[in-house]
């Protein structure tokens, strides 16, 4: 039986519906599993993907993206078409990063990757300069992730120059990002010298941020250090 879509549709909302029904799948919930069995998958193969397709599909989607680019259609006379985009593919891209790696199928390393240049290209067309260091920073995180090193080096390097020339656009948790990314970068490289001292740069610069909550976000994103070469 198909749910119909609320005339105002929250991507937020649906989102978490896909996690909530990951997390019931996986601890071995019976009405969940139910909801899941078309896929045919083991509760500890199902992922974040698995639990969007199965939302999707009972609001009547072939896919996630349909569901997607339908919640953006009804919202686009309310909001920023670009702005909303940028945000939502942002927002999915970061909730993947976890589940997929280097050895993940082709497919689903492109499909992140590709999340993330759109998710930039929209801030481009909505945001600022700061918006695009961040799209950089998010680019180069992602090919970090997927075992693209020099293209996650040449984005953190980017971000990193972004951050340097327009020190006036950013708030001041952009710059011990950009020594994040640009030290897991150089670490994906080789570089192990230069990671380093990137690495020391963030951890300075994280001290100096203002807001107790965006500090602890940054800090919470350098607990799990670089891939020392």
């Amino acid at each position: 039986m198909t749910t119909e879509l609320p005339t105002r549709p929250d991507l937020t909302q649906l989102r978490g519906q896909a996690k909530d029904l990951r997390r019931a799948v996986v601890g071995g919930n019976p009405a969940a599993l139910k909801r899941a069995e078309a896929l045919k998958k083991r509760p500890d193969e199902f992922t974040l993907r698995d639990a969007q397709l199965v939302v999707a599909r009972e609001y009547g989607f072939a896919g996630w993206h349909d569901l997607m680019t339908e919640v953006g259609r009804k919202q686009v006379a309310e909001r920023d078409l670009h702005r909303w985009f940028g945000v939502q593919l942002n927002n999915e891209t970061w909730d993947l990063l976890e589940q997929i790696g280097p050895h993940s199928p082709l497919a689903d390393r492109e499909r992140l990757l590709y999340a993330a240049y759109a998710s930039t290209y929209h801030w481009l067309e909505a945001g600022n300069t700061a918006n695009h260091a961040r799209g950089e920073h998010l680019i180069a995180s992602v090919a970090v992730r997927i075992g693209e090193p020099d293209l996650a080096l040449r984005h953190a390097r980017r971000c990193a120059q972004l951050v340097e020339e327009h020190p006036e656009a950013m708030e001041d948790w952009d710059r011990p990002l950009a020594a994040e990314v640009l030290a897991r970068s150089l670490a994906a490289t080789g570089d192990g010298p230069g990671a380093r001292a990137a690495w020391e740069r963030a951890k300075q610069l994280v001290e100096v941020v203002a807001e107790d909550g965006e500090r602890r976000a940054v800090e919470d994103l350098m607990k799990t250090e670089p891939a020392w070469p």
